[in-house]
């Protein structure tokens, strides 16, 4: 199933976090996907000179080319992100996903990411988590699924689901407890118990729903 899921990652994680520190107001949006090449980035902050010299003297980026500008208040760059950004994308591609969309404001970058299957997005979650890069998931889609227009879970609730599965809470037998679980995510064993079943509730409620619904009638 075609999954799109929406994270956001702290600046020091990824990147661009001294130039955030030196412009408050300092924003990004890639233009187009993430490749092999230095991506084209739109940048914006208070004032142009300010932006471009917090970014030249950024350890975690390299400014390639300033092209060119449409108004006062926003510029383009080629810019070249370092070790935090080439990992992340080595991360996503090993999974055979897809950067869609990478921004960033507040000291956090906002990313899409497409995956041909949930369990290839489980995978590459494992791995953002064993290289710490502090994701928070904000919203998954399934595209496979038209009449559906967000996830059956909250994001709480998907990162549960993860953690679970990838630490084998799943797994028969369990390789770890509902307490063990509970410590790493760092809440009650009643409150995770109550997570899970909700979870759980919503999950087969929309399986259930998606198919009882006849093939070109979406729900109300």
């Amino acid at each position: 199933m075609t999954t799109v899921v929406e994270l956001e990652l702290p600046a020091d994680r990824m990147g661009c976090s001294q130039t955030f520190d030196r412009v408050p107001t300092f924003e990004f949006e890639i233009a187009g996907m993430i490749g092999d090449s230095p991506p084209l980035v739109w940048v914006s902050g208070e004032d142009r000179d300010a932006v471009e010299t917090a970014l030249e003297e950024d350890p975690t980026v390299e400014v390639l080319a300033s092209l060119t500008e449409v108004s006062d208040e926003r510029w383009l760059f080629r810019l070249d992100f370092g070790r935090g950004v080439k990992l992340f994308e080595q991360l996503v591609s090993a999974n055979d996903g897809a950067i869609l969309e990478a921004t960033g404001h507040d000291d956090t970058w906002s990313v899409e990411l497409l995956f041909h299957d949930r369990s290839a997005l489980s995978e590459a979650h494992a791995l953002f988590r064993q290289y710490d890069f502090q994701t928070s998931v904000t919203r998954v889609n399934s595209l496979d699924n038209p009449s559906s227009s967000h996830s059956a879970l909250t994001a709480t609730q998907y990162e549960t689901i993860v953690a679970a599965h990838e630490l084998g809470y799943f797994d028969v037998p369990r390789r770890v407890t509902l307490q063990e679980l509970a410590a790493e995510l760092d809440i009650s064993h009643q409150a995770l118990s109550e997570r899970l079943r909700r979870s759980h509730a919503a999950l087969v409620s929309s399986e259930l729903s998606n198919r009882m619904v006849p093939s070109g009638i979406e729900p109300s």
